[in-house]
């Protein structure tokens, strides 16, 4: 009965991720730390996803613990089984039209159960706001985790403006390759030598109902509407900018980089657990374990870039003729509409010092001391887990706000170098070799490394994203007290 008792007397908070691998992550992060200072926490994957991970992981790593238990909701798309990321517009237009009521129906649910204590609080990702209604209509305080970038957020804020400004929708196609994106735009505080084209990909469109420019437009204003708005950043890495957001909404907690902070909890008790939506090939550390320190190249676009078969040729042959081992994650959907398909005798030539898996633990790759670079498309986790390994990156972006995270690696945290867009071999051998043996490349590790004692210094105890989170939690258990 005392058990009972105390269980229901736990403040409880529901936990909703974007239903993408990206961000599953982070909230999982999230919900770990939050669960390891008393929350009870309920975490609402997809229906999609639940089935993915039970594929991924096996049945045990959802069937959760004492005081951690998993929910799901219907994603509002037809059924099925692929193992891949759905069609991401497709997808968002569909969260946005069809999660409000689900999700309302499942906080009753867990209301009226006398197994949970009542629900205290939302914790919904940044482009999921719809469940800021759901909090209005229930009476509870909510709370946006901004999984992306802090630069990433800004960009999106200027969308409206894009639009005021007469650049969006653009009048042809022509824009991509007349150098409109080059132009250098001054009127966005916070954000120096910014171009066109480093903000977020969606507002290169023409036509002015474009979904992804619509919804990651208006759901980056949404956040302004909740009670505050969590961003996995530290203060150092994107000062500037957080100085601009906080001027316009001053309840922001960055308590970055969250897998650094997740050191401070035991992870033995989530051994079950797993945010990782693929099978995870373990003898990629044992791989790396045989390479000398410093000697390797790891290759990882992500869990949603797609490219062309020829751009997957070019990045092998230019890996292969750099000479350097390196380990490369290729999923089996990295080639639109196909599977990754590579000649016999690009395994001949690379068979000593290359080492193809379809996914990997990332964060402790690069953790490993021999990997000395990362090849990345610079999406906002494999940017903070180059910085929590100490890595430099090189960078070629696909989509969303990593053109954003790329500009600031390549300038203002000076740890990187870019890949054109239209990546040919004999860039990437060299930009390999560049980073691998210059000068330049010395100097971009050495800088990682700096940022590195810096994001553990933020999250130690004591430190400001240390304190930030703590700060989070009173504000979460006190809100309406």
């Amino acid at each position: 009965m005392d058990s009972i008792q105390a269980q229901t007397t736990k403040p409880h908070a529901v936990c909703v991720p974007f239903p993408a691998q990206g961000h599953v992550t982070p909230m999982m992060q999230l919900a770990k730390l939050l669960h390891s200072r008393g929350f009870h926490i309920t975490f609402v994957n997809t229906e999609f996803n639940h089935r993915r991970l039970i594929r991924s992981k096996g049945p045990d790593c959802v069937k959760g613990l004492p005081g951690f238990r998993f929910q799901t909701i219907p994603d509002g798309l037809p059924p099925s089984d692929r193992d891949a990321t759905q069609d991401v517009p497709a997808l968002c237009d569909s969260t946005r039209k069809n999660c409000l009521a689900p999700f309302l129906e499942l906080i009753a649910q867990l209301n009226s159960s006398p197994e949970v204590p009542p629900v205290t609080c939302i914790i919904s990702d940044g482009i999921m706001t719809f469940a800021i209604k759901a909090a209005e209509v229930i009476g509870i305080p909510e709370f946006q985790l901004w999984t992306a970038s802090a630069c990433g957020f800004l960009g999106y804020l200027q969308y409206s403006e894009l639009v005021k400004r007469g650049i969006v929708p653009f009048k042809d196609e022509k824009f991509l390759t007349n150098g409109t994106l080059e132009k250098t735009i001054d009127w966005i505080p916070g954000m120096n030598n910014i171009r066109l084209r480093d903000l977020p990909s969606f507002m290169r469109t023409t036509d002015p109902n474009d979904i992804m420019f619509d919804f990651l437009g208006s759901e980056a204003q949404n956040c302004l509407n909740s009670s505050a708005i969590i961003f996995n950043t530290f203060d150092e890495f994107e000062q500037e900018v957080l100085n601009v957001i906080a001027s316009k909404f001053p309840n922001i907690y960055t308590i970055g980089p969250l897998p650094l902070l997740c050191k401070h909890i035991d992870e033995t008790e989530f051994k079950s657990f797993g945010s990782s939506l693929w099978k995870e090939d373990l003898d990629c550390l044992k791989w790396l374990d045989q390479r000398d320190i410093n000697s390797v190249v790891y290759v990882n676009y992500g869990s949603i870039t797609v490219m062309s078969e020829q751009h997957l040729k070019e990045f092998a042959w230019g890996l292969a003729n750099s000479k350097h081992p390196f380990l490369w994650i290729v999923r089996p959907d990295v080639v639109m509409g196909d599977s990754a398909i590579l000649p016999e005798e690009y395994f001949e030539e690379i068979k000593d010092r290359g080492r193809i898996a379809t996914w990997c633990r990332q964060e402790q790759v690069l953790s490993h001391p021999s990997v000395s670079v990362f090849l990345t498309h610079s999406g906002w986790n494999s940017t903070l887990e180059s910085v929590c390994g100490g890595v430099p990156v090189i960078c070629w972006p696909f989509f969303a706000e990593q053109q954003t995270n790329c500009r600031y690696a390549c300038t203002t945290w000076g740890i990187g170098m870019e890949v054109n867009y239209d990546v040919k071999r004999d860039e990437v051998e060299v930009l390999v070799k560049e980073m691998m043996e210059g000068e330049k490349g010395k100097l971009m590790r050495q800088k990682a490394k700096e940022w590195k004692k810096k994001a553990e210094t933020a999250t130690e105890i004591g430190g400001q994203a240390y304190n930030n989170f703590e700060r989070f939690i009173e504000e979460a258990l006190n809100h309406g007290n």
